[in-house]
């Protein structure tokens, strides 16, 4: 590229003489890997009209890889993490491959010589839906020994739970039998994970200079492959895009026990795209009122001014903002417990189940309640955790609903001793946001919970409660597209009367005919308790047909039993209606989450 821009002016070149120049001193400061990779960068775009997002895969065809990154992630975190590490490799001049664990190659991993896993733990311990298949590979039989491969592992997690990054440790674990050896110690990071990440990341990129500084001399004649952003502005959670509340509706009757709203946001000239099975990241505000009853309770002034990330503020609007007043953790009810004396604090951190129990169940403002503890403001702040967006799964297609994207939002709400308690981010969807008021958004992509590519597959949907949020975009989706394939939708929740999420919506698309099948299962109308699993069952010889027609089967909703019980029943079926024993139906589960003809959005 350096001898072409030594001769540019020869050429009938579309740039401007101030453009040409510009680009030959930008080109004079490159080495020749960089120039490759610019190269690539450049050719991407204008096959594509668009500003390229991070790559993900090799900057550089015809050399061999050196470093391998692997994220396992549920709900983008991990992911967020190997793209920001991997574009920051990139661009120290490495060379660099970015994988999502579902896409990886298993048979390649005898071959790598530098890896990181990027590891996020579902629910209690739970390996992400995407690196399944990856992690039971790594505990196989089939493993092949690892001892020329040096690695590190990033594990993501919530302290509030059991098991603390597990699949982190895991994965670990998994590696260091194989032989292989880290050349990191493995790092696990909280829910505000920001911050130690970064530091790592730091101390990754100098670890990893030092062992290839040798390796990266020769440059690359291939041409980059680069996947590009769909438009010149791509919103991310560090830098979301300030929308504008249309609609909040509530969608359950008078008489429900639960409160679910439908939400829809203005995108207008956002340039956002979403597809379905993609969530909303919802960056919420406290509110007020409970922010300033915590301050009241530990004796400190509002209007304190306090610094946050080296910026004055009060201390009122910082944790209206910034940090989590809502839900409790094990680690501030240690450290309260600590600074109050309280007893009843202290008897509970020696035992740590009834603690996560406590926390589990217990706001900030309960905690601090048992016993006044005299604080100061950046004490206070201290002990609190950071603010961070809440997920939502989308409930709308873009081919329906063009500038808008909508949720299904279920208020969480319950009365303690103390009085009723909300949760922070429904709370600010459903109460403390007026239509018509800004809120901050972005899109997590999701691409390990996808409609099939193929038109003509049956699809059947499990989605109880506001699991139901995608597969209303799933039907907007397949209507629009006019497929031809079947669809079969199984809801659940408590009464049919109060609590049938967009009723009218789905009888419609029963009686026009794009859902083959509706199957509705409502826990408190009968004597009896029936759940969606309970509606496989009673049509499991269906079930088996239109999975062994190529029908894609999707889950979304409750991990901890909902999520469990389904599965359980599918490999029931499997057994009654496909004669498997119990082995053969787990393989042929795995089988299908390799077709990505099961595919779970479970939390």
């Amino acid at each position: 590229m350096t001898m072409l821009l030594k001769d540019l002016s020869g050429f009938a070149s579309p740039l401007s003489d101030n453009q040409a120049n510009q680009l030959k001193q930008a080109a004079s400061e490159l080495s020749p890997q960089q120039l490759a990779w610019v190269s690539g960068y450049f050719y991407g775009i204008s096959q594509n009209h668009a500003v390229a997002s991070v790559p993900e895969t090799q900057v550089a065809v015809g050399t061999p890889s050196q470093l391998t990154i692997i994220f396992a992630s549920q709900t983008g975190n991990a992911k967020g993490v190997a793209k920001q590490l991997h574009a920051k490799v990139v661009a120290e001049g490495f060379e660099a491959k970015l994988y999502d664990a579902a896409d990886y190659k298993l048979k390649n991993l005898k071959n790598e010589t530098h890896l990181i896993v990027v590891a996020s733990t579902n629910g209690e311990g739970e390996v992400p839906d995407n690196a399944i298949e990856f992690y039971d590979y790594l505990n196989s039989k089939k493993a092949p020994k690892l001892d020329k491969l040096q690695y590190a592992v990033v594990g993501l997690g919530d302290s509030s739970y059991e098991f603390f990054c597990q699949t982190g440790k895991d994965f670990d674990a998994a590696l260091s039998k194989l032989g292989a050896t880290p050349f990191l110690e493995r790092i696990d990071c909280d829910v505000d994970y920001e911050s130690p990440v970064a530091n790592w990341q730091s101390q990754a990129l100098s670890t990893i200079g030092e062992l290839f500084k040798e390796s990266n001399v020769e440059a690359s004649n291939g041409v980059v492959q680069l996947p590009l952003s769909s438009s010149a502005s791509e919103y991310t959670k560090q830098s979301p895009y300030t929308a504008t509340l249309l609609t909040n509706q509530k969608i359950t009757g008078r008489d429900s026990t639960k409160d679910v709203r439908h939400i829809e946001i203005d995108l207008e000239e956002s340039g956002i795209t979403y597809q379905p099975g993609d969530a909303l990241g919802v960056w919420y505000k406290n509110d007020a009122q409970l922010v300033d009853s915590i301050i009241a309770a530990v004796g400190l002034d509002k209007d304190e001014s306090i610094e946050v990330d080296g910026k004055p503020t009060s201390l009122q609007q910082a944790l209206i903002e910034q940090f989590e007043v809502t839900s409790s953790n094990p680690q501030f009810i240690t450290q309260y417990a600590e600074k109050s004396a309280s007893k009843k604090l202290l008897k509970l951190v020696e035992d740590k189940n009834k603690l996560r129990e406590y926390a589990a169940k217990t706001q900030i403002i309960d905690v601090i309640s048992e016993k006044k503890a005299k604080l100061t403001a950046t004490e206070l702040t201290s002990m609190l955790r950071r603010l961070t967006p809440r997920l939502y799964s989308i409930s709308s297609a873009q081919s329906e609903v063009d500038e808008e994207v909508h949720l299904t939002v279920g208020v969480v709400e319950y009365e303690t001793s103390k009085g009723q308690r909300v949760g922070g981010a429904s709370g600010f969807l459903s109460n403390g946001l007026e239509e018509g008021e800004e809120v901050k958004v972005f899109i997590e992509h999701n691409n390990n919970f996808k409609l099939p590519t193929d038109d003509n597959a049956p699809v059947i949907m499990i989605g109880p409660g506001t699991g139901i949020a995608p597969f209303r975009s799933f039907l907007q989706e397949r209507d629009s597209r006019e497929a031809e394939g079947k669809n079969w939708l199984v809801f659940g929740d408590r009464t049919f009367a109060q609590d049938f999420l967009y009723q009218v919506e789905f009888q419609r698309y029963l009686k026009e005919g794009l859902l083959s099948q509706l199957d509705v299962a409502f826990s408190r109308d009968g004597a009896n308790k029936v759940y969606v699993q309970d509606k496989l069952k009673q049509n499991a010889q269906q079930v088996w047909q239109w999975l062994q027609d190529g029908a894609y089967l999707y889950v979304c909703g409750d991990a901890e039993r909902m999520a469990k019980d389904v599965q359980a029943t599918l490999l029931e079926i499997a057994q009654q209606q496909g004669g498997l024993d119990a082995e053969s139906a787990e393989e042929w589960l795995k089988d299908l989450r390799k077709q990505k003809r099961y595919q779970r959005d479970v939390y």
